[in-house]
């Protein structure tokens, strides 16, 4: 069942050093598409019948075994060879590391027939190694005569490349020119994925302008046992052909990135986890941080049910009309039926409760009780046209931005009043949110300086401020925040806890805004807000006790 965020519970690479260095990897890829050069079909033969003109027969098959190993058809490949299951294995296997996509295998026209009646077909790889170039090379297909009259490639190592044995094989060696020395943070200080693990994935996203033609690489001939280096096949990728221009400068903050990357390490206990802080007065990211450190960015691109820190929304809506006021007695049952039984968590009650009251116990039944004061569509509307929710935001680097679809019928409208149901959103867009309702006004978080803001709000009334900020300080002080609540600077504070199903543990949220910042954390299968996002909040907050310059 949705539950509210409550107090209690506790909490839960790969860019390398700025030097460039040199992973080798071993040849993967089944290889998959190709392009092979005409057909016999197609007017190139036939050949005139002679002594020693081979067959065209023979060509053909050399061609379709070409096409079958280039489209990733292995079995049909293998089939077409004197030693399929060998076949099968060894070109599944040649390519493995080698970051192989979409090779052109073209047969010649010029096919060669020998004294022992084989045909060989030479043939021209083009190989596309990933982020690198084409490994070109040539080779020659033996192709002999069965006793069914038909025509089998006369399967060896050297099918696939004249070099390749049982004693030695290809590699492919990376260097890698890390993006990290030309990345910096709001005053210069350089910002690395050594340094800071979670910034990995963000410094893959940015434009680092090293204008250096990426990366290189080679293909190299090794010793199967030993790995020592015999030859390199080919060079790929090319050097820097224009000086570097200048560093990209984030709006993160090392001090606030450090704080958070330590309190996130030590909070999340293992489970996925991500926060955000930015500033207030302009949305400036200060700080985003992901457990794991590698991998995906969930901080702004994940899509979680943000669970009660959504009655932030949820409030303003009824705050704008009038429905409801701090003072107003609005009940808070254990349970409330509507399409299915909703109940607070540990199915707690406060009866005669106010709504300020409902909003720092987080209770359920309360907010849900008043889905008749807002339209379908009101909420999602007011999302958008106040907090920006949606819409598209340019922050530098890929978000995702939000959904509030209008609900389908009156459990979802129910289920969306506290966060659930359809509901989107990740750390990021609930930063933003507490932000802009602390503060009235939107703006478009920031990574990067100068990037394109196409979204459009309007300013939340004071009447929506004012009670906004007092119900979230009181959230601290009196309800499920309290975690909080022995730290300086006047902080206010929503948990949320977020249903995943009815198998796994809820997930928990906090999000709380301290002088210029704003900030949100999400624990996947925390259990409860207060309990897991809480002191991961708290611990950077301590950490970190002014706000940036």
């Amino acid at each position: 069942m949705p539950r509210s965020g409550h107090a209690a519970d506790s909490a839960t690479t790969r860019r390398r050093q700025p030097r460039p260095v040199v992973r080798t990897v071993t040849a993967v890829a089944v290889v998959s598409a190709v392009v092979v050069g005409g057909s016999y079909a197609a007017g190139l033969g036939p050949f005139a019948r002679g002594a020693t003109e081979p067959e065209p027969a023979a060509l053909a098959q050399a061609r379709a075994f070409l096409a079958d190993w280039a489209a990733g058809r292995l079995p049909k490949a293998a089939d077409r060879t004197t030693r399929p299951t060998t076949a099968q294995e060894v070109l599944r296997n040649f390519t493995t590391g080698l970051d192989i996509h979409r090779p052109t295998l073209t047969a010649a026209t010029t096919p060669t027939q020998a004294e022992d009646d084989t045909v060989s077909v030479p043939f021209t790889a083009t190989m596309p190694i990933a982020d690198l170039g084409t490994w070109t090379y040539r080779s020659k297909l033996p192709l002999r005569k069965q006793g069914d009259g038909g025509w089998k490639v006369d399967w060896s190592l050297s099918v696939v490349h004249p070099r390749l044995s049982g004693t030695r094989k290809f590699h492919l060696a990376r260097e890698d020119a890390d993006a990290a020395p030309n990345v910096t943070d709001r005053r210069g200080v350089s910002l690395s994925g050594d340094r800071f693990p979670s910034l990995r994935p963000v410094l893959d996203q940015l434009d680092t302008g090293t204008g250096g033609g990426g990366q290189r690489g080679a293909i190299q001939l090794v010793d199967r046992v030993t790995g020592r280096v015999e030859r390199t096949e080919a060079t790929l990728g090319k050097k820097p052909d224009r000086p570097a221009r200048e560093p990209v400068r984030t709006t993160l903050d090392a001090t606030w990135q450090a704080a958070a990357e330590k309190a996130l390490a030590s909070g999340a206990h293992g489970r996925n986890a991500s926060l955000v802080a930015l500033r207030i007065d302009n949305g400036e990211i200060l700080a985003m941080a992901n457990s794991p450190s590698s991998g995906f960015n969930r901080a702004v691109s994940g899509t979680y049910a943000p669970g009660s820190t959504w009655k932030i929304v949820t409030s303003s809506a009824l705050l704008l009309k009038d429905a409801v006021a701090p003072t107003d007695i609005v009940d808070c049952p254990k349970y409330l039926t509507v399409g299915k039984e909703f109940h607070n968590v540990e199915t707690s009650e406060h009866r005669n409760a106010t709504f300020l009251k409902d909003f720092t116990e987080s209770c359920n039944t309360a907010f849900i009780s008043l889905r008749g004061k807002l339209g379908d569509r009101e909420l999602g509307d007011v999302a958008g046209k106040y907090f920006g929710v949606g819409q598209r935001w340019h922050l530098g680097i890929p978000s995702y931005d939000g959904s509030v679809p209008a609900p389908r019928d009156q459990t979802e409208k129910a289920a969306s009043m506290i966060g659930q149901g359809r509901i989107q959103a990740n750390p990021l867009l609930m930063a933003s949110v507490t932000a802009t309702a602390v503060s009235g006004t939107f703006h478009q978080p920031s990574l990067t300086h100068g990037n394109r803001d196409t979204t459009t709000t309007t300013p939340l009334p004071h009447k929506v401020v004012t009670p906004l900020r007092t119900m979230l300080r009181s959230t601290v002080t009196d309800g499920t925040a309290r975690v909080l609540s022995g730290l300086p600077g006047g902080i206010g504070a929503k948990t949320g806890t977020a249903e995943v199903s009815e198998e796994e543990p809820n997930n928990g949220w906090l999000a709380a805004h301290r002088g210029n910042v704003a900030l949100a954390c999400v624990v996947e299968q925390g259990v409860t807000g207060g309990g897991s996002a809480g002191p991961v909040i708290r611990d950077l907050l301590t950490a970190v006790p002014t706000d940036p310059s």
